[in-house]
């Protein structure tokens, strides 16, 4: 069987009982949609930001607002469309406010969903995007400034943190050491698929 349709049909099981979850307090805090993740269930490159905000909720689709577009631009200007790689968040439920997820919501969406689909993808190298996004993965403290950009080797996953795509909205100056970074992790993750 392809191995893109056989992780898809493990996603799409692993999937359909949190469709309506309301496993953290997320789940009934007025989300909209369950925001499991698109793209490329065989990707070498996965990206994993925070949690979905007001269009991810409504669209049922992660990083399709104004950050979604920079990072999806970006991806074209490196010659990679978005479908070719997986992205998705630490948490599947958008947080009231847009606020960081909980340490709660975050380990509950984690273990139920967010692990269970890297074992399911085997990236290469996972891209997060944040810090938010970069300590919930590890469960170490990390400032983004100093992490970002480097290899970080844990349980066998190849992690490259950079800037949240809202912080360089609001950060202009920091595009090209955003744009770098990504540039990073797809020739990463290009190198490890050839081995």
């Amino acid at each position: 069987m392809d191995p893109k349709l056989y992780k898809q049909a493990l996603l799409n099981e692993l999937y359909e009982p949190y469709k309506n979850c309301t496993m953290c307090p997320l789940g009934s805090l007025g989300r909209k949609n369950v925001v499991f993740g698109e793209g490329d269930p065989d990707a070498g490159l996965m990206f994993i930001g925070e949690g979905p905000g007001r269009d991810e909720d409504l669209q049922g689709r992660p990083f399709v607002g104004r950050s979604g577009q920079l990072l999806t631009r970006t991806l074209a200007s490196h010659q990679v469309k978005r479908e070719n790689v997986f992205i998705s968040n630490i948490v599947k439920c958008r947080p009231p406010d847009n606020r960081t997820p909980t340490e709660l919501e975050s380990t509950t969406c984690k273990k139920l969903l967010l692990e269970k689909q890297i074992k399911i993808i085997r990236p290469k190298v996972i891209c997060t995007l944040g810090s938010t996004a970069l300590v919930h993965l590890t469960g170490k403290e990390f400032k983004i400034t100093k992490a970002r950009g480097k290899i970080i080797e844990q349980n066998g996953m190849i992690i490259i943190p950079t800037y949240h795509p809202a912080y360089i909205l609001r950060n202009a100056s920091e595009i090209t050491t955003f744009s770098n970074d990504i540039k990073f992790a797809l020739e990463q993750a290009q190198l490890l698929q050839k081995k």
